[in-house]
């Protein structure tokens, strides 16, 4: 592979040791080799004059397969949301159609400095948004959303237990470890209202069988949290524990509506919270008390959820509102920058099991960088960089992105994907799919 120098630049580290060091970066065999001081010639070099050099951002919970739907489920609480719009588009959708919104959502991510992400895709067609990932170089962990059971879900996005298990298997098999090990696998049961106690069963036993995350959703809504207990006698979080699906190896978006034991038993047993504050708030759904968990040691990370519920996919605006909303409930001096920032990076990576790969810079470690200017009349005199990036950039600042040692993002322009080319494609689809949902 090339190499890569990124010079001039203010690095932010992130991770636990983290630093900030005026000077270079320098990539070799898609790697971080040297920071500070680096060796004087590369086959490329990148200015970071007047920027922050930082890891990419790691979101943690996504919807690809719902970036086409942006905008068309709007001012809608979450159960209504999911029965009047998004299930029946995810139901219409075709191999074409979910490869276009794969598109579209990774052309954004990476546009404004995201280089990972965990995704739980629909029922089908999961394939074409691995095919995506691997065409762009991106780098996801990509489950196959599962469900066996649920009022009013339409034909298109049933499936039996057997089906769910058998399918999420083969793309396992297929895909985990691929493109060069950007590719991971986990298992993505949707919520307990969507599955069978067999399904969820098998799939904490497969997970731990197989080594793979579980990512699922859990307490958005208290109609939700309401209906989970009525249905099973128990509350969201003591329901999914007495499955077998809470540990480090699992992922739970949302967790807004939990009590003190369900806070305890997230901090017992590791589970990491996927914060998704624009969704939670777009939805009417609440605010997750991210200040106790971060103070219980509970693994927080960012995630902007799907397009249709955000209704951007930006790691910035995350940040800013995660840290906002959370000085609005505790104080000015709760969530800071650095909390913040840590979210995006890397608790996003120990989110997704790769925080020995990426989510923060270090010699060693997968190259995923983003290179953000702070040359700008927003962000102005910026004396503290991190301050600077955490509460005045934009998605619009980042100059250039790199994912294993690969430019992706070169001067503000896509270098995988054509822009014009992937809106051009995404209104086509969504017109079609429109009518396919019954929607248009």
């Amino acid at each position: 592979m090339p190499t890569l120098r990124i010079i001039n630049g203010t690095l932010l580290t992130s991770g636990p040791r983290h630093q900030v060091i005026n000077g270079n970066l320098y990539v070799q065999d898609g790697r971080i080799t040297h920071l500070g001081k680096v060796p004087e010639t590369a086959d490329e070099t990148l200015d970071a004059s007047g920027c922050v050099v930082i890891p990419g951002f790691v979101q943690s919970h996504i919807h690809l397969c719902q970036a086409l739907f942006r905008g068309a489920a709007d001012d809608l609480e979450l159960l209504d949301w999911l029965k009047t719009r998004i299930w029946k588009f995810e139901a219409a959708h075709t191999p074409e159609s979910l490869r276009v919104s794969a598109q579209l959502a990774i052309a954004e991510m990476m546009s404004g400095g995201t280089t990972c992400a965990m995704t739980m895709e629909s029922v089908h067609h999961t394939e074409a948004a691995l095919e995506v990932v691997a065409e762009t170089g991106f780098r996801a962990v990509v489950g196959k959303c599962l469900m066996d059971a649920g009022d009013e879900v339409p034909p298109g996005l049933r499936e039996t237990t057997a089906q769910a298990r058998t399918e999420s298997l083969r793309l396992l098999d297929a895909w985990h470890g691929r493109a060069g090990g950007r590719i991971h696998m986990a298992f993505a049961p949707r919520f307990v209202l969507s599955c069978t106690e067999t399904l969820l069963r098998e799939v904490a036993a497969l997970a731990r069988e197989k080594g793979v995350r579980i990512h699922t959703h859990a307490s958005e809504n208290r109609d939700e949290v309401a209906l989970v207990e009525r249905l099973t006698g128990r509350r969201n979080l003591a329901h999914l524990h007495a499955l077998g699906l809470t540990g480090p190896h699992v992922g739970i978006a949302h967790c807004i509506w939990l009590d003190e034991t369900e806070l305890e038993l997230l901090a017992e047993t590791g589970t990491h919270v996927l914060h998704c504050p624009s969704s939670n708030l777009k939805l009417g759904s609440g605010i997750a008390k991210v200040v106790e968990m971060l103070e219980r040691g509970i693994s927080v990370s960012l995630g902007a959820d799907g397009a249709p519920c955000n209704n951007r996919l930006d790691a910035f605006t995350e940040m800013r509102t995660a840290a906002l909303l959370q000085k609005m409930r505790c104080g000015a001096r709760k969530l800071t920058a650095l909390d913040a920032f840590q979210m995006a990076t890397w608790h996003g990576a120990r989110a997704l099991g790769l925080e020995n790969e990426i989510g923060s810079l270090d010699v060693g470690k997968a190259a995923d960088i983003a290179v953000v200017t702070l040359d700008t009349l927003h962000a102005a005199p910026h004396p503290d960089p991190l301050s600077a990036l955490v509460y005045a950039a934009m998605a619009s600042d980042v100059r250039h992105v790199v994912i294993a040692g690969r430019v992706v993002v070169r001067d503000g322009a896509l270098t995988a994907l054509d822009a014009a080319d992937v809106r051009t494609q995404a209104r086509r689809e969504f017109a079609a799919l429109a009518v396919r949902a019954g929607v248009a």
